[in-house]
This record gives C-alpha cells, sequence and structure tokens, in this order.
C-alpha cells in the first residue's frame, strides 16, 4: 500500500478542510477529525482511486487504499495536493490579514482553512450543469445518485465512498432521473471535454485567467459563473476574483460595509488587497457567509 507524506507550506488544517468538506453537499468524506477521504477518477486515465489523508500538521500523510489501475503514485500526489490546496505556497497569506483586517479577522476564525478543490476541472463542470436551475440539496442528491449507480465503490475499510463516474461513462449518458434531456446532452459534451484533455487543471493553470474562463465558456452550458467555478474550485487558481459570484458580493458588502449594492469595480479594488490569495480570501468570506446561515436556521428552528 502507497503512503506518502506531503508538506504544507504556510498555515493549513486538515482538520479545518474536514469540516469544511462535511459542509458542502457535492463533498465526500470529512467530519470533525483530522483525516480525509477522498474517492475520484484519477485525471489522464480517469481510473478510481482512494485516497485517506491524515495529520494536522504541516506534514499531512496520504495513504492510497485503492489504486487498481495502477495510477503512478505521484500523479495521485499532484492531485490530492491540488484538491487541498497544498501545491499553494502559503507563506504569505498571514501578511494579507496583516494588511486587512476583515481578513485578519476570518483567518483567526476559520485557522489553517485552505480551499478543498473539486477533485478535478472535469467534476467541477459537472457540477455546474446539474446544479442549474434547481437546489444545491437537489444537485447534490443527483450528483450522489450518479457517483453510486455509474462509478466505482471505493472501500476504505471503515467506510465506502462512491468514486464519480469516468468521463467516457457520462460521454455516453442517454438518461438520469431529475435530468433534463438538455442537462444529459451538456454532461455528454463535458464528458468528451474531459476524455480530449480540454478540462486538464495543469493545461487550465498554466493559461492566462481570462483566455482559460473565454475557452471554458466554448462548452455547452458553461456561462460565466460557471466557467469561473471551473477554473478556481477545479484547477484551483488561487488568486482570482469571482467576478460572477452574487452571494460572495453579498458577504463582502456585509464584511466591509459596503451598503446594499456595491459596484463590482469597488469589490474588485477591496480584493486587490488580497493577492496573491483571492481564491482564498474568498473562500473565508464563503465560510463565514454559510455559518451565518446556518445560525438563522437556528435561530428559526426554535
Amino acid at each position: 500500500m502507497t503512503t506518502f507524506r506531503m508538506r504544507a507550506r504556510g498555515p493549513f488544517s486538515l482538520r479545518s478542510a474536514a469540516r469544511f468538506v462535511a459542509g458542502f453537499s457535492a463533498g465526500q468524506g470529512g467530519g470533525d477529525e483530522a483525516r480525509l477521504d477522498l474517492a475520484f477518477p484519477a485525471e489522464h486515465g480517469w481510473t478510481p482511486v482512494g485516497v485517506r489523508v491524515t495529520g494536522d500538521g504541516a506534514e499531512p500523510v496520504a495513504e492510497v487504499v485503492a489504486n487498481p489501475g495502477p495510477v503512478p503514485a505521484e500523479r495521485i500526489r499532484a492531485q490530492v495536493e491540488r484538491i487541498l490546496s497544498l501545491d499553494v505556497d502559503g507563506t504569505g497569506f498571514p501578511a494579507v490579514g496583516e494588511r486587512d483586517p476583515v481578513v485578519g479577522e476570518l483567518q483567526t476564525r476559520y485557522p489553517g482553512l485552505r480551499p478543498v478543490q473539486f477533485h478535478s476541472p472535469y467534476e467541477a463542470a459537472v457540477w455546474t450543469i446539474i446544479g442549474q436551475r434547481i437546489r444545491r440539496s437537489q444537485a447534490a442528491g443527483i450528483r450522489t445518485r450518479l457517483a453510486t449507480q455509474l462509478g466505482e465503490q471505493i472501500d476504505f475499510g471503515d467506510a465506502q465512498l462512491p468514486s464519480f463516474p469516468a468521463p467516457d461513462r457520462l460521454a455516453g449518458l442517454r438518461e438520469f432521473p431529475g435530468l433534463t434531456s438538455r442537462k444529459i446532452e451538456q454532461l455528454q459534451s463535458v464528458g468528451r471535454a474531459a476524455d480530449d484533455g480540454q478540462l486538464d487543471a495543469a493545461t487550465l493553470r498554466a493559461l492566462p485567467a481570462a483566455e482559460a474562463l473565454t475557452r471554458l465558456q466554448t462548452l455547452p452550458g458553461i456561462g460565466p459563473f460557471s466557467a469561473e467555478l471551473i477554473l478556481l474550485r477545479g484547477a484551483g487558481d488561487p488568486d482570482a476574483f469571482p467576478r460572477n459570484e452574487k452571494r460572495l458580493h453579498h458577504a463582502m458588502a456585509g464584511a466591509y460595509r459596503l451598503g446594499d449594492d456595491p459596484g463590482l469595480a469597488q469589490l474588485e479594488a477591496i480584493a486587490e488587497r488580497w493577492r496573491p490569495y483571492r481564491t482564498w480570501v474568498a473562500l473565508l468570506l464563503r465560510a463565514s457567509l454559510a455559518e451565518a446561515g446556518q445560525a438563522d436556521q437556528v435561530r428559526l428552528s426554535r
């Protein structure tokens, strides 16, 4: 069984990552301990693999529990590091909080939290299409059923998780409960694009952000919002501002006391303070907004 040790440059908490995944309806694994189980098709060959990550220090350990391919260990390592944002040097992140008190307060509230990405841009693209015009909980249910029925079950010993189906299975999809014929066609296109290498994470990250977003929007069903999600949370670009995410803009308006309807230029100017970690700060604001929403739900239930 293959095991490898990763190294976090700068603040990182696996426990925070696990909690984040547990609260994300499209995630897998998670919980309230320093352990994260990941089941996913490895990029390029799309062989399903299972990886258990443990250790809440600067050197988390990844144990490959399933690798029938077999996929080379270095490729699995690179994908896991990107999923956990460990491929980015975070030593300069505390300085962002020192020059921006709002960010500093968020860093204190969520110590060591980095973005936990989708397993691949391919899976991010699928999620954006499934979720269009339906509730998030509905989309999560459809995604889980797709993984369970069309993917492979990964045995972690004390639990089983489904790996999302490989792109060729989606390319051949004809019908599925909860998905319209139009979404089926769009998912087929995403499957073919992923198989052709159009959703390769390294390629998307290497392009200028504007060019990557333009390329992504050539796919059926992928608009500006979806393209940003794929680039930021699929390919893992650490320093881009989500221009089309209204919930994030709402969170910024509250945190920086900007009124009800701040302009995009004003928001982008504030985000300039966050460089080169604009995506990371956006995650902390998003987490804060989700926490506030959970608190409201608790108050309403009483």
